[in-house]
């Protein structure tokens, strides 16, 4: 169930039927164009049109040489070299990422505040996110930074969630005392990685060839009693075992199952995606973390300052425009109306005009994610009792977002769950 790219994935490795509830493959890792009369298409039809990306900038990291083998026998890919850093739009500051191992941009003294928090941390057990931050960085780095952008990207959810995501947020002291008086290397999680050269919708429609998949089949309940799928069409389909890369809460929600925990807190994206004349100041970053913002959004990524093909034709070769998403988290299950949208978009354009990233603008488009980040409440088990739970009615949970995870490595992890997953009646 679901033709993303893990149901992909597997349904290449099983050869077995993918339903997927849209019309297209791919779910939230795809890509695609808008041309300059605001149409939008799933692959490039004319030259003259902005590439974007359904959930943002997918870029495929981490990878060993099997799935580095496997992509590249279906498209051919690029490398790259990262490049991102954080911005202090009052001070017009930009310092490299990891933050915490270039000090050396900040004010001496504050710099050496940090580095005497780093060294000395609170010895206690962090519970929450927002207390892992602050043990490993202290006071003064986190109400610099990893606060105010935690509150952003977690719509506020930091405070009460399970420590997450602490590989993005490497802590190596002897980088980071270094870092007070020179540069540093390139350190972190994604440090390198690939795109396929023709987009990322032609490794999806590579991906697709190879399976059976049956589209429009939206799942709206699973009656795990009869071992039956019912789609919102109004038709339904016996199984003898269900493999899935919905959403671990969707799933418990549309087969009835209870959990005696409280149910876990997730984060949706509005991403906001924009083509315009390249603006006077407009940076050479891939993407830039943003703690503060006025419109509320806590990432600017920059697809054509990664690769010029995200551009139209005209201007790849001077690259006097600029494609751009922008991401707002939600707490999960807020509803945002289409008028708020508009009323966001205005203000993100307006300030990314004002900081002089963007000039004259020539499309926009957005896209909503559900479910962006999966998070757990400290101590909490609903995760392994939900997987549990459905697998004891042969539902078998795959994908970042089936097993509802938020650490790992994105992409990768991705397709390596699909190739990996093995029906539970093999013998």
């Amino acid at each position: 169930m679901g033709a993303g790219i893990t149901g992909l994935s597997a349904g290449i490795n099983l050869k077995a039927n993918i339903y997927e509830a849209t019309s297209r493959p791919g779910g939230i890792c795809a890509s695609y164009y808008v041309d300059l009369e605001g149409k939008r298409f799933y692959s490039r039809k004319k030259e003259e049109t902005y590439r974007f990306e359904i959930g943002g900038g997918h870029w495929i990291w981490g990878m060993g040489p099997f799935i580095l083998n496997f992509i590249n026998r279906l498209s051919s890919i690029k490398s790259y070299q990262r490049n991102v850093a954080v911005y202090f739009p009052e001070e017009n500051l930009f310092i490299p990422y990891p933050l915490q191992n270039h000090l050396s941009y900040l004010p001496k003294n504050i710099g050496r505040r940090v580095v005497n928090e780093i060294m000395k941390p609170e010895e206690r057990n962090p519970e929450t996110l927002a207390d892992w931050l602050k043990i490993k960085f202290g006071k003064t780095l986190c109400e610099l930074f990893f606060f105010p952008f935690h509150e952003l990207y977690t719509a506020g959810l930091y405070t009460k969630i399970a420590p997450q995501d602490r590989f993005k947020t490497p802590v190596d002291k002897n980088l980071i005392i270094e870092g007070t008086t020179k540069e540093t290397p390139v350190a972190g999680y994604n440090t390198t990685f690939v795109y396929p050269e023709k987009g990322l919708d032609d490794l999806i429609r590579r991906m697709e060839e190879r399976c059976k998949i049956n589209y429009n089949k939206k799942a709206v309940k699973i009656d795990i009693k009869r071992r039956e799928v019912l789609f919102k069409d109004g038709s339904g389909i016996k199984y003898k075992e269900v493999i899935s890369t919905l959403p671990l809460n969707k799933m418990i929600e549309i087969t009835g199952i209870e959990i005696d925990e409280k149910p876990p807190p997730y984060v949706s994206v509005l991403v906001i995606s924009i083509g315009a004349k390249r603006g006077k100041r407009c940076p050479n970053y891939h993407w830039l973390y943003i703690p503060k913002s006025k419109s509320g959004f806590h990432r600017v990524g920059f697809y054509s300052n990664v690769d010029n093909s995200f551009l139209p034709l005209s201007s790849r070769g001077d690259n006097s425009r600029i494609s751009i998403y922008v991401e707002k988290s939600y707490r999960g299950g807020s509803k945002v109306i289409k008028e708020e949208i508009k009323k966001l978009t205005k203000s993100i354009i307006r300030e990314l005009q004002n900081w002089k990233f963007i000039d004259r603008i020539e499309v926009i488009d957005s896209t909503w994610i559900e479910v962006a980040y999966a998070y757990s409440y400290p101590s909490s088990l609903w995760r392994e009792k939900a997987i549990k739970k459905l697998a004891s009615f042969h539902v078998y949970q795959v994908g970042r977002y089936g097993l509802w995870k938020l650490e790992g490595k994105g992409i990768v992890d991705s397709i390596r769950d699909g190739l990996n997953v093995r029906s539970r009646n093999e013998k």
